[in-house]
């Protein structure tokens, strides 16, 4: 039980050392919502969605926002072609529907988050939160990492590619 905690506790370091500024100050440190998801390895599927729906700039924008990030392993789960048909320019407003539900106006925390807690995205719809066992999820997809703080917002890792309603 113990080496279970103890390799946990290393994962979840290295997962929040990869959103860590790469400096000795964090003061010195501006980095926004797409400038952290181009420095993450296993986010760089989301930022070349979000640069094929031209979501570059609204994601570089003051906000605050809150953005539930898909990690490489969610985009790769999707049903076979499904993200090489969502990044073909004659799909963009359905990637674009896809990637502004993964956005939440505002700055939410994890602290913030309630059991059963409804909450509109930018897209529109409607995402549910549900805590349970310590974990969070955002309809069926669960929060691996949270609270990871941009200039413009918060990021949270998620497991899956959460779809609005078409």
């Amino acid at each position: 039980m113990k080496k279970t905690v103890l390799i946990l506790s290393m994962a979840l370091f290295f997962v929040a050392s990869a959103f860590a500024p790469k400096t000795t100050s964090v003061h010195e440190v501006e980095a926004d919502i797409v400038d952290l998801a181009v420095n993450t390895d296993f986010l760089s599927t989301l930022v070349a969605a979000v640069k094929a729906g031209d979501l570059v700039d609204v994601l570089k924008g003051d906000g605050p926002f809150t953005v539930f990030a898909p990690t490489n392993e969610a985009f790769a789960a999707l049903p076979a072609g499904t993200l090489e048909s969502l990044l073909k320019p004659e799909n963009k407003d359905k990637l674009v529907s896809i990637l502004t539900y993964h956005v939440v106006p505002g700055k939410v925390m994890s602290s913030d988050l309630k059991n059963g807690q409804k909450a509109k995205t930018v897209q529109g719809g409607e995402i549910t939160v549900t805590l349970k066992d310590g974990k969070a999820m955002i309809n069926d997809a669960t929060v691996t990492a949270a609270d990871i703080e941009a200039d413009n917002g918060v990021v949270h890792v998620i497991d899956k590619v959460i779809l609005p309603t078409m």
